[in-house]
């Protein structure tokens, strides 16, 4: 019996090493972590349960017999974070550069429909250099395999990617079906062909992290929702952010116990609007304001600025906010901003996430760029995302809410539930002096009277009480008091409930 006990520690002591003791100082010397340690450092200390710890590739081609490694490059199985369940697999770049292979593929398909079966989310830590050539279409297929998967899980648990070195090729559209993506600055890349096919194909040369790296996709693509310093920094972000999350569509997110004051005033927020319609403020300081704590979780912080989106609590439970930043791009809506918030607002809908949206925006953004982009369309997505979600919705108008944006920007008329403004509200078809200039174009040679015209535009449009008289807007409320109003109306919306009609699925105007 000693003997059989001795060996089972020799096997798994073989496993845990992975690729060899040289590989792992070689994955230390670039500043990662290996897939062990990041599990160490992602869950609870000691709840992990591995799974297919001594699973082997079957391949026996190109010498393939003589390299079968313990695991086949792809650590799985179960833990906790903060004492809840998640399902996870993490790559292990030092066994056969982490590629994948058909085992290795269904290592990753299996915990996955575990996560379903049981409601769990799970967390993919990717670093691999891509399907295993040496087994050609059987990679593939288990690269398709963990594909259906994904989408077969979306909406139904969170899924979440980090990526901690090289995903290129396939690999990069199994994270590109997940919720959420983070990326790991200068060790992590993406990309669906590499700098040398770029070069001999268009003749450009670019480096992988200009190609594909965490800037190209945190600030251009918008393919991943954040970036940090470290393989560690990484992991105890996903760790907070995961605290937001619900396991499942079928459950709430988590209520989590909170030491503020839900009737706490502000009173900085009394002035946080300048007096002059075309001074800037940053957005970020109400959202902060009406959190608890003045604890925010940001995504997608360095893509179309204008827009901001995240995860705060108020009164112990999550809320997603969206919000218009008049710091950039005066909060104007665009292709870019619309796409970022349609995204996050039909995430938060699947998992039951109440949404508040924070409105100060002067409109689309002008121009033959966004035209031309399809503005339009990218614009109606967000129309869609907000008509179609049926969570409890709050809206807080801070300052302008002008023409088609006002409508789009969750008003009372395409679902939201709560419709707050600021008396520093102004709700119109469009700023004053541009209306002016349209309604008395005859008085354009006559500045002192298009000036007074103006003014009268503003006196009878530039302030809440029109929209707040049909009934658009429940009720102008004090800026000092806006947490505790917004607390107040998401807690009388805690039962809320919507039948929708049946349909297959919608034809969002993607």
């Amino acid at each position: 019996m000693r003997a059989v006990l001795e060996q089972l520690e020799v096997r798994r002591a073989q496993a845990r090493i992975g690729g060899g003791q040289k590989r792992v100082d070689a994955q230390h010397a670039k500043g990662k972590l290996t897939a062990r340690e990041r599990l160490v450092v992602l869950l609870d200390e000691g709840s992990f349960e591995e799974y297919d710890m001594y699973v082997t590739h079957r391949a026996t081609d190109f010498g393939m017999a003589d390299q079968k490694v313990a695991g086949d490059g792809v650590v799985t199985g179960w833990g906790t974070i903060n004492g809840r369940l998640v399902y996870v697999f993490s790559q292990d770049f030092t066994v056969l550069g982490g590629s994948l292979s058909e085992t290795h593929a269904q290592k990753i398909c299996k915990i996955m429909d575990m996560a379903v079966r049981n409601g769990a989310p799970v967390i993919g830590l990717n670093d691999s250099g891509g399907a295993r050539i040496q087994e050609g279409v059987a990679s593939l297929a288990g690269y398709a395999d963990v594909f259906k998967r994904n989408v077969d899980a979306s909406g139904v648990i969170p899924q979440i990617s980090v990526i901690m070195g090289p995903c290129a090729g396939g690999a990069v559209y199994s994270p590109a079906m997940t919720d959420l993506i983070f990326m790991v600055r200068d060790s992590s890349y993406m990309f669906v062909t590499g700098p040398d096919v770029v070069k001999t194909v268009t003749n450009e040369i670019v480096t992988a992290e200009e190609l594909g790296g965490a800037a190209t996709h945190t600030q251009k693509s918008s393919v991943a929702d954040g970036a940090f310093d470290n393989d560690i920094e990484a992991l105890e972000e996903v760790r907070r952010l995961f605290d937001f999350l619900p396991l499942n569509n079928r459950e709430k997110p988590p209520a989590r116990p909170f030491h503020d004051d839900p009737e706490r005033i502000e009173l900085r927020l009394d002035t946080l609007a300048p007096e002059s319609a075309n001074k800037p403020y940053d957005m970020k300081e109400l959202i902060t304001a009406i959190a608890d704590e003045g604890d925010f979780f940001e995504l997608h912080a360095a893509f179309a600025r204008n827009i901001i989106i995240g995860f705060v609590r108020i009164e112990g439970r999550t809320v997603g906010v969206v919000a218009n930043q008049p710091m950039v791009l005066a909060g104007c809506l665009d292709i870019d901003s619309s796409r970022k918030a349609a995204r996050f607002v039909r995430f938060c809908d699947a998992f039951d996430i109440p949404i508040l949206t924070l409105v100060d925006v002067p409109g689309f953004l002008p121009g033959t760029a966004q035209e031309y982009g399809g503005v339009i369309k990218h614009g109606a997505k967000l129309l869609f995302a907000y008509s179609q979600a049926t969570v409890p919705m709050v809206t807080l108008i801070t300052r302008k809410a002008y023409g088609g944006a006002y409508d789009v920007m969750a008003s009372k008329h395409i679902g939201a539930d709560i419709n707050y403004a600021w008396p520093t509200a102004e709700i119109a078809v469009m700023g004053a002096k541009g209306a002016a200039e349209i309604l008395y174009r005859s008085e354009l040679g006559d500045p002192e009277r298009l000036a007074a015209r103006t003014r009268e535009y503003e006196q009878r449009f530039a302030n809440p009480f029109i929209a707040a008289e049909r009934g658009f807007i429940d009720e102008v409320i004090m800026p000092h008091s806006s947490r505790k109003r917004i607390a107040r109306a998401f807690a009388a919306l805690r039962g809320k409930s919507v039948e929708t009609r049946w349909k297959k699925h919608d034809t969002i105007p993607l």
